[in-house]
């Protein structure tokens, strides 16, 4: 049985009591009374009870809302302790992280714009590339390299990255230069008469002319060379009579005279058919001729008839062109690449298809002041008279180095201080790695230090790399910040704030441009960033340029555009398809 049924039944019994005591007659006052105070009391305690049922009811919930108040006060003591204390538990947590071997991050930074800097991962405002972490240990790997910088695939292949391997390889190249022919110095002859005497007849009567050796030249009449001539006639009859002499010495004298007096003639460069001639006449020669000494081209002549000369005179130069010089003039900075010996291959611009051989024969111990060139004498073999004096050709010189290590040239990025060529490593990232170059051949470098064989290195797109890694060495040498971050303008980051406004870091508040010509002078002394919505930042205002320049100073936009891509147009606020930056609006009012 219920409670609730317990209670009716008591409430019966009073009832049906007071009913069979009015049936049974009259009842006296004072009965009356006590009789109306029994009945009234189960009514009072009915209405207890039910009291007591409510509240028994309405205690647990006080109690527990009595409870939630509590634990949200102390949740809210709590959140406030741990709000003033955050820079304790970070030191701390990041001390854990450390002890557990984890690597401590400062803040993350565009990898663009090292100024930009946040609490927390997010993307860059203005060029949309996702900030990277700096760590305490100053890079994103403890075991890379200093400057390692890491690219994605996709802005690999955006800034147009190739690659290429270190590897051995024949090196050689061809040196260049132009040269002029000249004549064999070593072989030019000069014509003189050892006589003092006049030209009688001249042979050879222009210049240019070719002559062979022996060929007469010019015939002189010389008087000492008649008295000689006479003098050699009696030393020839003196020793034909003398030769059976009886005294004693005479022949052997007669003899003498007539070899002294017959050398006497040789060095006065009478030929030996001409002396012949005279000791077979008997009679001296009036005009002696002078013959060539050397086969060749006549290149001066001073022989003209009865034109007197003597011994100083120069009647003819001849010159061997049977094989000629010619002087190559060699850059200073090639120099070091010519020795002795070197062949060489010789071609005229007007001879297309026909090359001569030579040999480098000497080097000029002087360099030209006025040029800067080495001159280099180069020989070669003129049979048929093709290379003549004064012409220019081009000359190539072959350069063997042998087997070397070498790069592309557009591997290397040569600042003039130094020369830096970026290894790719594994996961994308690239380090800059000095190296020690040699000679460059061709389109390649030879190596002397830096690089292995078959290290992997960026031929193309590697200016950008080093942008971005010179900017990253940048961003990097600018300091540890305290935890408030000393690139944040020293603001305390807030539990649960969004992304911080890269654009106003350690920068005063912008005015409002909308409002220029109108707006009041605005106050630079507050310089603390405020924390604002990545997603809102950089967004051009729509309304601000609808119309054209309003008397409220509102600037009419014809148009947004790319930055980077200026052919990428709009005629609301977008980004770039291609770089995905911001497009910027282009004002009526702007040339």
């Amino acid at each position: 049985m219920t409670h609730e049924s317990k209670k009716e039944n008591e409430s019966r019994e009073p009832k049906e009591e007071l009913r069979e005591a009015t049936s049974a007659g009259p009842v006296p006052a004072e009965q009356d009374v006590n009789l109306e105070r029994d009945t009234d009391a189960p009514t009072l305690e009915v209405k207890a009870n039910e009291a007591q049922t409510v509240d028994s009811k309405a205690a647990p919930k006080k109690t527990r809302s009595i409870f939630a108040l509590v634990v949200l006060l102390i949740l809210i003591v709590v959140a406030v302790i741990g709000f003033l204390n955050r820079n304790t538990f970070l030191q701390s947590g990041s001390e854990q992280a450390a002890s557990n071997g984890e690597r401590k991050i400062l803040y993350w930074v565009d990898p663009m714009h090292p100024a930009y800097k946040s609490d927390k991962p997010g993307t860059a405002p203005d060029c949309g590339m996702d900030l990277v972490p700096v760590y305490e240990d100053g890079g994103e790997a403890a075991s890379l390299p200093p400057g390692v910088v890491k690219i994605s695939a996709e802005k690999q292949q955006l800034i147009g990255v190739t690659y290429g391997t270190v590897s051995y390889q024949q090196v050689s190249k061809t040196l260049r230069a132009v040269g002029r022919v000249t004549y064999d110095e070593t072989k030019v002859a000069h014509v003189h008469s050892r006589t003092e005497g006049w030209i009688e007849d001249v042979f050879v009567d222009f210049t240019g002319k070719d002559v062979k050796k022996g060929q007469p030249l010019v015939s002189i009449y010389s008087p000492d060379l008649l008295q000689t001539q006479l003098e050699f006639l009696l030393a020839i009859k003196g020793r034909r009579e003398l030769a059976e002499s009886s005294f004693e010495g005479a022949a052997a004298g007669a003899q003498s005279l007539y070899e002294s007096s017959r050398r006497r003639l040789e060095l006065w460069n009478i030929s030996e058919d001409q002396i012949k001639e005279v000791e077979r006449t008997g009679r001296p020669i009036k005009a002696l001729t002078l013959p060539s000494p050397a086969s060749g081209i006549v290149l001066t002549r001073n022989a003209y008839p009865k034109q007197r000369v003597m011994p100083d005179t120069e009647l003819y130069s001849i010159v061997d062109l049977s094989s000629v010089w010619i002087v190559a003039d060699i850059y200073e900075y090639e120099a070091a690449d010519v020795a002795m010996g070197q062949t060489a291959t010789v071609s005229l611009p007007y001879m297309p298809g026909r090359a001569f051989k030579g040999l480098v024969t000497y080097i000029y111990p002087q360099l030209d002041n006025t040029t800067r060139t080495l001159k280099v004498r180069v020989e070669v073999a003129n049979p048929v008279l093709a290379l003549k004096p004064d012409m220019y050709a081009n000359v190539e010189l072959s350069i063997n180095h042998g087997r070397k290590l070498v790069v592309p040239q557009e591997a290397v990025m040569d600042s003039g201080s130094e020369q830096v060529v970026f290894v790719a490593l594994e996961g994308g990232y690239f380090e800059p790695r000095r190296v020690q170059l040699g000679q460059k051949v061709d389109n390649s470098y030879v190596v002397l230090g830096g690089l292995s064989v078959g290290e992997r290195i960026v031929t193309s797109g590697n200016f950008l790399i080093d942008s971005e890694s010179k900017l990253k060495a940048a961003s990097g040498s600018m300091g540890t910040p305290s935890a408030g971050h000393s690139g944040h303008g020293g603001a305390q980051p807030s539990s649960g704030s969004s992304e911080v406004d890269h654009s106003k870091h350690n920068q005063p508040p912008q005015a409002d441009h909308s409002q220029h010509n109108s707006a009041p002078k605005v106050d630079y002394s507050d310089q603390q960033p405020e924390a604002v919505d990545h997603s809102k930042q950089n967004k051009p205002d729509a309304s601000a340029g609808r119309s054209a320049r309003q008397p409220g100073g509102k600037r009419k936009v014809l148009y947004w555009y790319s930055v980077m891509h200026p052919q990428y147009r709009s005629d609301k606020p977008a980004k770039c398809p291609e770089c995905k930056m911001d497009m910027v609006p282009k004002y009526a009012d702007e040339k």
